[in-house]
């Protein structure tokens, strides 16, 4: 006798699951940190913390992002340098200067700045 194939139940197995989440921000978006004074153009989007345990711990107990939201790879300024950010859904906001972000890497990723959001170039497009 056959059985019909049934997906795997996870949560009855007592594997943890994370809640399913939806990113707020798209590839190309201009954010803002909630908190610091920085702002970044999104290039890339971790639907849950996809980090080293040790970068996380080394955020004081207080400030620690939950790490069932989506996570988002930042080409990122602020008024004295330009850096990479990893940063948790909750501590962004949409950027809403109209002006673009001013980072080396920039140009490599994405061709045109155009309300608020860049496009990446056709290179990079799936």
């Amino acid at each position: 006798m056959s059985r019909a194939f049934a997906p795997l139940d996870l949560a009855a197995s007592g594997v943890p699951v994370p809640p399913v989440s939806h990113a707020r921000f798209n590839v190309g978006d201009v954010v803002r940190h909630r908190m610091f004074d920085f702002r970044g153009v999104v290039f890339d989007i971790d639907p849950v913390f996809a980090n080293t345990d040790e970068w996380y711990d080394s955020i004081p107990e207080d400030a620690r992002p939950r790490k069932d939201q989506p996570f988002y790879h930042l080409l990122a300024e602020n008024a004295e340098s330009s850096y990479v950010a990893y940063v948790s859904q909750q501590n962004l906001l949409p950027d809403d200067t109209d002006e673009p972000v001013d980072h080396p890497a920039i140009d490599g990723l994405f061709d045109q700045y155009s309300d608020g959001r860049y496009r990446l170039r056709p290179e990079h497009r799936h």
